[in-house]
């Protein structure tokens, strides 16, 4: 068995010495897979528990679940090691002092946050947990989830540290960003938070030590902005478009050479499973409900109706007509579907009476159809998701609807 330092595990107390250094809770998913790989790849013993055995049983074949890159071949390098353990039996956690959460605050369908997922995660945790372990919250989460973690263990008689460490890795970039970005430590008590130091700094060598609530806020705060960049853009794109210019040029003579607009991105779907959860996370915990948050929201989901709206300005009824939505991932180069407006377009279109076709040459969904039979079959194409594999693609004189700008400006609607 190897040794663990003592500054990440503290004390141990438990009758049995641990086997493993960390166990990372949902280590199977687009967070914690990545992590469970890079702790591994830096020496660690570490435990990937996660209640999807189809999943754990793709990872033990060396077969990476989803697209992360650089990921399935460290996989099959690891795999041999030892170091990494994978379980389905909640048991694991007692096997490690220090364990890691990989699971979010979901929205409700009042678009407030939903504790229960945590109220389930804190009876999980508290059988297996061993003496002075420390716990660590990663995904991202409702501003007073880990202060309400740590009283729940606390009221069940468990001498825990919690410390709130949240990931800030780009999908499909994470083994690079653990290691080249700052992490975020967030402890309310000086323990806490060197433990949860100690072990990250196996990552990273930048660390900024704050609270758990500012921790929580600046998690909440990064995806937010970022969701607001993207609001701008797509109502900038509106805009241009109702008054009959091509926005792409707008944008060039707005950001070419002139740095202090720089950063304003590309009109586009701005999806994926957290900017606009986090967005309402952050109108939920404000008295005044975030009214800048709320019209990003209204903007960004707003614009898959725009663009079936000004569809039917430019060719009339859609009714009949076969339109081909080209990539269903939530951003390109992905294979991860979770709220992609991609869909949404898709229903929004049929609603209207079209004969919708879509494809992604990632997306894994049995109603998604091959490339060429949309381009084939269809009259119109959509961009949905601006795949390097769209971007010089032949469509055969077709009309291409393209809000990205990424297969040479497309139409103006």
């Amino acid at each position: 068995m190897r040794p663990v330092a003592s500054a990440i595990l503290g004390p141990m107390t438990t009758p049995a010495a641990p086997d493993l250094d960390v166990v990372v809770l949902g280590g199977g998913g687009h967070v914690g897979l990545p992590l469970s790989l890079a702790m591994a790849d830096v020496g660690l013993r570490v435990g990937v528990y996660d209640t999807n055995r189809a999943t754990l049983e793709q990872i033990r074949r060396g077969e990476m679940p989803f697209l992360e890159n650089g990921a399935e071949a460290l996989l099959a390098e690891l795999l041999p090691s030892g170091r990494l353990v994978l379980d389905d039996d909640a048991a694991m956690i007692a096997r490690a002092d220090v364990v890691i959460v990989v699971i979010g605050t979901p929205v409700d369908e009042f678009l407030g946050p939903s504790m229960t997922v945590f109220e389930r995660t804190v009876a999980q945790l508290a059988p297996h947990l061993r003496h002075a372990a420390l716990v660590v919250l990663r995904s991202t989460v409702y501003p007073g989830t880990t202060a309400f973690v740590a009283q729940h263990l606390a009221d069940r008689g468990l001498p825990v540290d919690v410390a709130f460490c949240p990931e800030r890795i780009a999908e499909g970039h994470a083994l690079e960003e653990l290691s080249s970005l700052p992490q975020i430590v967030g402890a309310d008590d000086a323990r806490a938070g060197d433990r949860a130091e100690a072990l990250f700094r196996r990552l990273t060598n930048t660390i900024i030590r704050t609270s758990t609530k500012e921790a929580e806020l600046a998690k909440l705060f990064t995806n937010t902005w970022r969701y607001m960049k993207f609001a701008v853009a797509n109502q900038f794109f509106m805009i241009a478009d109702q008054a009959g210019v091509d926005y792409s040029n707008v944008l060039r003579a707005v950001r070419e050479d002139y740095p202090r607009a720089a950063d304003l991105p590309a009109p586009g779907f701005a999806a994926g499973p957290c900017l606009f959860k986090d967005t309402m996370q952050l109108a939920a915990f404000t008295s005044d409900h975030f009214p800048l948050g709320q019209a990003a929201m209204q903007v960004n989901e707003g614009l898959p109706a725009y663009l079936v709206s000004a569809m039917e300005r430019r060719y009339g009824d859609l009714r009949g007509r076969s339109i081909g939505i080209l990539g269903m991932a939530f951003k390109a180069e992905s294979d991860d579907p979770r709220a992609s407006l991609s869909y949404k377009l898709r229903k929004l279109l049929a609603w209207s009476g079209a004969d919708v076709l879509c494809t992604d040459p990632y997306v894994r969904d049995d109603r998604l159809v091959p490339l060429e039979e949309v381009i084939e079959r269809s009259e119109i194409l959509v961009l949905g998701a601006p795949h390097r594999a769209y971007r010089a693609l032949d469509v055969g004189g077709h009309d291409v609807v393209d809000v990205w700008g990424a297969m040479g400006g497309g139409i103006r609607l």
